[in-house]
């Protein structure tokens, strides 16, 4: 076991010593942006198919494997030991119970575990862990910086590449396929999400889209772009993009005004010490003041799953330390419903504040 992946077991069952947990399951899945918590703590991606990673209190964890997900993956990355089984919360519930496990912890609970793994663990006090797994994980390594920072590089350039090749009247398909080409190229994989909001030539539309062939580009788009680089660290960075001649509408442009605000509020609001509460209400000041609803979160720690805790939202106490990374997107709609704003960076917690991680300045790209 490397001495990164040792780190992430100390915190792991420093979390669960804290909360009286005596063993824990973290769970993943093909489901893009859900097979990260796998990969992080034992070195293998799902290709296909899912997988649980068994972390008793005390001695060496496992990951299993559903029987039929032998050859779905490279199984000689695994930096741990690897098990195949034709139910695999019968496999789980054993080593529960080898342990003496009364309280089992489980990272997915609710949105990844399969359904017939949930009912296997029946007589356990099962406690879900998502948060805790999450807070565990959030304050990157230097090693997971350098994941973060490339992955930071592949998507501030995927998003010129779109912007190269926008204009009005080309379907959101052609436009993003050069995108894809270049993440595809540099690694990605699979690991993409990326859609487009589109609405008129004078404003956008909140609804997020797949980029499809018939979806033809007006004057004003907002690419939506989330990739994770060969490190599968998840990084978001977009930029709303405008024709040369569009005229856009009052809402829109107050918007842009509001979104220049939310940047410079978080460069000293993005503090450690500071709750996620506080941020929250920071950078939303701007949009707030301007009657804009948020429908998006505001922000949420990223990493190898592409939305963790804790999230940048009212109400929430947790406190930002260094080295935590967030993406930032405040989803500004007008009280029309009509009109939107989104822009996405990916923000690094330095002792002086939050630092922006792409070289893109904060405005509506004019093509």
């Amino acid at each position: 076991m490397t001495v990164e992946l040792q780190r992430r077991y100390a915190n792991v069952r420093s979390a669960m010593a804290a909360h009286d947990i005596d063993l824990l399951v973290v769970s993943g899945s093909e489901y893009t942006g859900f097979e990260g918590a796998v990969t992080y703590l034992s070195g293998f991606q799902i290709v296909h198919r899912y997988a649980y990673v068994v972390v008793p209190a005390d001695g060496d964890p496992a990951i299993v494997f559903p029987a039929e997900a032998r050859y779905v993956g490279e199984h000689g990355t695994a930096l741990i030991e690897q098990v195949f089984h034709e139910r695999p919360g019968e496999l789980v519930a054993e080593r529960a119970r080898a342990v003496g496990a009364a309280r089992v912890g489980v990272f997915g609970l609710d949105y990844v575990m399969a359904v017939r793994d949930r009912e296997a663990l029946d007589g356990f006090d099962i406690v879900p862990f998502d948060v805790e797994f999450d807070l565990a994980r959030a304050v990157k390594s230097e090693l997971e910086l350098e994941s973060v920072r490339d992955s930071v590089r592949i998507n501030e350039r995927g998003f010129e590449v779109f912007l190269a090749g926008y204009g009005p009247g080309k379907s959101a398909a052609e436009v993003m396929a050069a995108a894809e080409e270049w993440f595809v190229a540099e690694g990605c994989g699979r690991l993409t999400m990326n859609m487009v909001l589109t609405g008129t030539d004078t404003y956008a539309r909140p609804e997020f889209k797949i980029a499809r062939l018939d979806e033809t580009l007006p004057e004003f788009v907002l690419p939506s772009l989330e990739i994770a680089g060969p490190g599968m660290h998840w990084v978001e960075v977009s930029r709303a993009i405008a024709a040369a001649g569009a005229d856009l509408s009052a809402d829109t442009l107050s918007m842009q005004e509001a979104y220049v605000e939310y940047f410079e509020a978080a460069r000293s609001a993005m503090r450690p010490g500071a709750t996620c509460h506080d941020v929250h209400r920071a950078v939303s000041a701007g949009f707030a003041e301007r009657e804009y609803h948020l429908g998006h979160v505001t922000g949420h720690s990223i990493g190898m799953t592409m939305i963790e805790f804790p999230k940048i939202g009212e109400g929430v106490e947790t406190e930002l330390a260094e080295n935590m990374v967030f993406s930032m997107h405040p989803h500004a709609i007008a009280a029309n419903g009509e009109d939107c704003l989104y822009m996405q960076e990916t923000w690094l917690v330095t002792r002086d504040g939050g630092v922006p991680l792409s070289g893109l300045s904060m405005e509506i790209y004019r093509t």
